[in-house]
């Protein structure tokens, strides 16, 4: 329960960093500290990724209590396929963050340091390219981080959608099994 709330709660907040420095005009980033915010996003990012290692050797180690056949089959199998997916998304964001910031041009003379204190490697196979290279596949990769956190809006929809349905319509107590 508790790697499941701290991975939800920083991914949520991490998407909204991530949005919020997105959309700002270049006015307002002007004003404003972002290379703090910035570095705010991939510390979190990095944290995520670990807590999904801690998740899955979890996952592995421990298996989650059966859905209840109260549930008829096609939502079962929803269900795991959104929470498959959601794993995948949990890898996926930080690591298409990671190879994002490993690909970028000035890289090399901005270190990545974990919460302004842990010094981070980059991907080095990305970090040799050439500058136009890293051009390409840094916005390439960009796209893909992107779209990742559109995939995680709709899957997380989706997710939280079931769960509040199954519990106040069908009046199943599937939030139980999520709170402590």
């Amino acid at each position: 329960m508790l790697l499941h709330w701290a991975v939800a709660l920083l991914m949520l907040g991490n998407v909204a960093i991530g949005q919020t420095i997105a959309l700002l005009s270049d006015a307002t980033l002007e004003k404003i500290d972002v290379r703090f915010w910035i570095d705010l996003h991939k510390s979190i990012g990095i944290t995520v990724l670990g807590l999904a290692i801690l998740r899955i050797l979890w996952r592995v180690t421990h298996r989650p209590p059966a859905l209840s056949h109260v549930f008829a089959s096609w939502e079962r199998a929803s269900a795991h396929l959104v929470h498959w997916l959601l794993y995948v998304l949990i890898f996926a964001l930080p690591l298409s963050g990671w190879a994002h910031d490993s690909a970028w041009v000035a890289a090399s003379t901005h270190p990545l340091v974990l919460f302004g204190t842990f010094p981070f490697p980059r991907m080095g196979f990305l970090m040799a390219m050439s500058d136009a290279s890293k051009d390409y596949w840094h916005g390439v990769l960009g796209n893909v981080h992107t779209y990742c956190a559109y995939s995680l809006y709709v899957l997380l929809a989706l997710h939280v959608g079931g769960a509040l349905k199954h519990q106040w319509i069908d009046r199943h107590s599937v939030l139980n099994r999520m709170l402590p």
